[in-house]
């Protein structure tokens, strides 16, 4: 039987450098019997690796039969990458190139979100240049918008990076001028208290266009208020699955996160963030190329 040949993708040029490379090594460990897999590494300055040497995108598009996409942040997930491949023309797994961008940024995806009905955290963009540089003048706009406590976040990254919660105006000077340190436009949202979720989605499966997987419930280790980055891949914090959620819960998150798929007219799987509040559920972010570490 000729097998195909899978051309998997990781690494890239983001700050999820390393989770990429443990994304795409599960994926290389996990391929069925079918395929062959074949890794392929893009290193911190974008350059293309076969079998550990250089080589040019043309010339290892013409070596697979399909990419596996396991890059994560900017140019994996941005629409960039999805970008190169298509004009390579050799089939590719996840969303395309605009929905990958509408993904990546916060800001657009939140306002999808809301068109469809969706519930997201009150929140206000923070960009450096309209500020002048100037976190403590950003930190009284926001102030006078969003009442604390406040989570601080880049409005194009993934995987948590540049996370931050501030109870104070101190804190939330501190936390704009570190997260601009990461990108010169950042989130910042009010802090919901509940229980926090995650939900994959995956397209075709089971006679579904969409099929929502089990809900997975998130406990952060020594009841941190926040699930960031090194928690995500420490091993410490407890992904339970199935979540201890009610049926009526597990259905309603199972439904979100379709709806959020769909909003973003996303392709082949995603994973949405969600936090249980009592006045409903609702949607962090999505994520067009979810983390597949063993964690």
């Amino acid at each position: 039987m000729v097998k195909a040949r899978v051309g998997v993708l990781r690494g890239g040029v983001s700050h999820e450098y390393e989770v990429s490379l443990a994304t795409g090594g599960a994926v290389l460990q996990h391929l069925p019997a079918a395929y062959r897999g074949q890794d392929i590494l893009i290193d911190r300055a974008g350059v293309w690796h076969w079998n550990g040497l250089p080589m040019a995108p043309e010339r290892t598009a013409r070596q697979v039969d399909v990419f596996f996409n396991a890059l994560h942040g900017e140019y994996g997930e941005d629409g960039k990458i999805q970008s190169v491949l298509g004009q390579l023309g050799t089939p590719y797994t996840g969303s395309g190139s605009a929905p990958s961008a509408l993904g990546m940024n916060k800001e657009i995806a939140k306002n999808l979100f809301r068109r469809v009905g969706l519930k997201v955290p009150p929140g206000l963009v923070v960009r450096q240049e309209e500020n002048s540089g100037d976190s403590a003048l950003a930190a009284q706009e926001v102030f006078k918008t969003i009442s604390p406590p406040w989570v601080v976040k880049p409005n194009d990254r993934g995987s948590s990076v540049g996370l931050f919660l501030a109870r104070t105006i101190k804190d939330l000077i501190l936390a704009i001028e570190a997260a601009w340190a990461v990108s010169p436009a950042i989130l910042v949202e009010h802090y919901l208290r509940g229980r926090e979720a995650t939900c994959g989605v995956v397209d075709d499966f089971r006679n579904a266009e969409h099929y929502a997987l089990p809900p997975i419930e998130i406990r952060h280790p020594g009841n941190k208020p926040l699930w960031d980055y090194q928690d995500k891949y420490s091993g410490e914090t407890q992904e339970i699955c199935p979540g201890n959620f009610t049926a009526e819960e597990k259905c309603k998150i199972e439904d979100l996160a379709i709806a959020a798929h769909q909003a973003l007219g996303l392709r082949h799987y995603s994973r949405s963030d969600f936090i249980l509040t009592p006045h409903g559920i609702y949607l962090l972010e999505t994520n067009s190329l979810p983390g597949l570490t063993k964690e």
